[in-house]
């Protein structure tokens, strides 16, 4: 399959961001869930605080939402278009490193 120029390309620019920010996103979400058990525990006497602490946590939550509807967006209109990703995109995004041949 020849390579398709950046103007010409059924991949939608800013889906590499869109990508890149959802896989780091939900990773510190993760994350940082574990360090927000203790911490609602340890502020729990202080109401004011625990409502900023879950307004926090859902706010990112909802981003991550909202990134996930734009990658599937973004998916589907390559989809659409019926174009491959290619491989190369892939670890481009994931940090895979290239495979060398022995």
């Amino acid at each position: 399959m020849p390579h398709a120029s950046p103007a010409n390309s059924p991949i939608p620019r800013w889906l590499r961001f869109v990508l890149k920010s959802d896989r780091a996103g939900s990773s510190w979400y993760i994350g940082t869930g574990f360090f927000f058990a203790p911490v609602l525990a340890v502020f729990s006497p202080w109401p004011t605080v625990t409502a900023v602490l879950w307004a926090v946590i859902a706010l990112t939550g909802l981003w991550l939402g909202l990134l996930g509807i734009a990658m599937a967006t973004g998916l589907a209109m390559v989809l659409r278009s019926g174009e491959e990703i290619p491989e190369d995109y892939w670890r481009s995004i994931i940090d895979y490193p290239t495979p060398t041949s022995r």
